[in-house]
């Protein structure tokens, strides 16, 4: 007997962004956009910060109604209702945007008006091993082409879903000074198929504020940078901001670092994301180093949480304490920065896969950037009862496309790279039509089932299933991902040979894109 394939017909269409961006309104709308943009951006990472800051308190009941008073929380009736299971990935993931809200003073520090729309150019999905002992942040690059999903407009009426639109236009969905960070939230959800369990804003004034309790951060630059580094339209250098080398910044001069984009490297915002992550890396150094006490805990942890506007998970001061206490033990030299997987489509950035797929399904998985099982505890390839790994076989000769016949993200990534490691030749991958697949099935054409079978060896369990079509394919079931062997060796190479860590030098890797 014979069946019609439920393979898809149509491979995913790649997009360019670019057209669909072209001129937007007069030069002077176009200045004054640039002029916005300079300001943006609290350039990250502060909640890893911020965690390992208030986590020394521990039970300091002394600190709690202090922290209470300053805590704000945004509303999570926005959230999606179709979100990835809980406990779908080990660890924790914690998403944390930078806004450039010009309220509540920081209109001063980063420029624009009063009453702007909410922005939001900086982003990283920060991933906490199950272990509690290493963490990896991801940078999202604010213009990288998504689907933003449907999200919640202030008058409770939901959006359409938004596809090729860049990524921060999502914190900017209703159009409010405060932004929306549940749009945002389900955005990356979208995007990566891990369930995020906290959400972080910080903004401008507490990031300055809280570079100065801290003393200043070393940062290192290749070469001098002057006004016009920071500000494009300026026709002369203007006085000297920044000299060549290592140097200690905090306030002002720690925004002005952290924005500065056209005066380094190619101008790019990726090249500034290095820059970025190189910052939170030294500044989390120097939180380390010094040590806190209680005389130097409050003013932090003051700073800290009047800057921020978090998740109700995370809206009081002793949820606040209980999370950060988790992370404690997490060492300098394994907390990770790397960068989703991207290229330029025209003048936006599109990601690349199945190497973006990968790197999320590592961290579901609890894979460290070497390959190493952070979750928690040690694992064989057949543990405790779990099923045997798949016997090696040799695919020499043989094609096959991959298909992911579930809802998991990246399965299909995973499957090829296994079947390429055995010497099949992936011919491609895919979304099955449906994505409600139990078992692992591999469909095969006339004259083919031999190949067919040996194909099946790699998945245990597989069925066997001829078709009218040509070729061969594996159509990917929840028992595939569901398998010890279905869990990748390590974050993909090409993420991992650009990762920085919390402990690097400052002036190591200084060509910033």
């Amino acid at each position: 007997m014979t069946v019609t394939s439920n393979r898809r017909t149509d491979p995913p269409r790649h997009r360019s962004g670019g057209a669909a961006h072209g001129n937007r309104g007069a030069p002077r709308d176009r200045r004054r956009r640039r002029g916005r943009r300079r300001g943006r951006g609290i350039r990250s990472a502060l909640l890893v910060t911020l965690a390992l800051l208030v986590l020394a308190a521990g039970g300091a009941g002394w600190l709690y109604l202090k922290l209470d008073g300053d805590i704000s929380t945004f509303d999570s009736g926005g959230l999606s209702d179709n979100r990835p299971d809980a406990g779908s990935s080990k660890g924790e993931n914690v998403l944390v945007i930078g806004s450039d809200t010009r309220t509540g003073g920081n209109n001063a520090l980063g420029g624009g008006d009063r009453d702007d729309v909410g922005r939001s150019d900086t982003a990283f999905l920060l991933h906490v091993y199950a272990d509690h002992r290493h963490a990896i942040a991801v940078s999202i690059p604010r213009d990288t082409l998504v689907t933003i999903p449907p999200c919640k407009l202030p008058d409770g009426t939901w959006t359409k879903a938004r596809p090729d639109t860049m990524f921060n236009a999502a914190y900017s969905v209703g159009q409010t000074p405060k932004g929306n960070p549940a749009c945002t939230q389900n955005t990356v959800e979208q995007l990566t198929g891990l369930r995020v369990d906290h959400t972080v804003v910080v903004d401008f004034k507490g990031f300055a504020e809280l570079t100065d309790v801290v003393g200043g951060v070393k940062v290192c630059l290749p070469q001098d940078v002057h006004e016009n580094d920071l500000d494009p339209h300026l026709t002369a250098p203007g006085k000297l901001l920044f000299h060549k080398g290592e140097q200690t910044v905090s306030g002002q001069r720690a925004l002005d670092y952290v924005r500065i984009r056209h005066g380094i490297g190619d101008g790019s915002d990726i090249g500034r994301i290095k820059r970025q992550q190189a910052f939170v890396a030294s500044l989390l150094k120097e939180v380390k180093s010094k040590g806190l006490t209680p005389t130097r805990l409050l003013p932090l942890a003051d700073a800290a949480t009047k800057s921020l506007t978090v998740d109700p998970g995370l809206g009081s001061a002793d949820k606040l304490i209980s999370f950060a206490m988790t992370l404690k033990d997490i060492d300098l030299h394994n907390t990770k920065f790397v960068t989703l997987p991207w290229r330029y489509e025209g003048s936006r950035v599109a990601v690349v896969q199945p190497d973006a797929d990968a790197l999320w399904a590592a961290l579901r998985s609890d894979r460290t950037i070497d390959g190493e099982n952070a979750g928690g505890k040690k694992t064989g390839k057949a543990g405790s009862g779990a099923a045997a790994s798949p016997t090696p076989v040799s695919g020499a000769g043989i094609d096959v496309a991959v298909y992911n016949g579930t809802a998991v993200p990246g399965l299909a990534a995973r499957a090829a790279a296994e079947l390429t490691g055995d010497g099949f030749t992936v011919t491609g991958t895919a979304t099955a039509a449906g994505q409600d697949h139990t078992t692992t099935l591999v469909e095969y054409g006339p004259g083919l089932e031999d190949r067919a079978r040996t194909v099946a060896q790699a998945f245990p369990g597989a069925g066997l299933r001829s078709v009218t079509g040509s070729g061969i394919s594996v159509v990917l079931g929840q028992t595939y991902a569901d398998s010890p062997a279905a869990a990748p060796s390590a974050v993909p190479s090409e993420v991992a040979d650009g990762a920085r860590s919390a402990d690097d030098n400052p002036c190591s890797n200084l060509t910033y894109g």
